[in-house]
């Protein structure tokens, strides 16, 4: 038979065992943001042509959290993270991935995406319009906008996978 002390002292490390997995399942603050002039900001408006024909209207995205991932296939930092994109995209079907290709040629940025299987939208960045929006300089750049169209956190070169997640889960991944 078990002592009442000991039934107590068991409820109690049980009690605390279960608020310490709660705990560990809700999400942390997003790792730091790289420097950028678009955090707290307005995601810049734009409507582009994808790769495969469709068509990407910023204005349509509102409500929803969105990570936008620019690359290039000249990009060699790019070509470690985009297997990374691809399985945080396919992670998280509720979140809008947009890649956009800072490529010269359109046909580079198709490399890409059937080099690396790339299921979510790709936009080439002809002229480099948008990376002139978004205040790109070093690649690879990633932006996490959250449902009401403001850029909550920017990931740069020095950040991996499990930044970008931490950042997706506290803005509402």
């Amino acid at each position: 038979m078990t002592s009442p002390a000991r039934s107590s002292s068991r409820l109690a490390s049980l009690v605390l065992l279960a608020g310490l997995l709660l705990a560990a399942c809700k999400p942390g603050p997003p790792p730091p943001s790289a420097p950028s002039p678009l955090v707290a900001q307005q995601l810049p408006d734009f409507t582009r042509p994808t790769l495969a024909g469709s068509r990407i209207d910023t204005e349509q995205l509102r409500g929803q959290v969105v990570v936008i991932k620019f690359f290039a296939k000249y990009c060699e930092p790019c070509k470690r993270t985009l297997p990374a994109a691809q399985k945080l995209h396919e992670k998280n079907p509720g979140i809008v991935f947009v890649g956009i290709s800072e490529d010269e040629y359109a046909s580079d940025a198709q490399a890409l995406v059937d080099g690396f299987g790339l299921t979510f939208p790709v936009i080439h960045d002809q002229g480099n319009v948008l990376a002139g929006r978004f205040r790109v300089s070093e690649m690879p750049v990633t932006f996490v906008v959250d449902g009401q169209g403001v850029v909550q956190w920017v990931g740069g070169p020095g950040q991996g996978e499990d930044d970008l997640e931490a950042a997706i889960a506290a803005h509402g991944g």
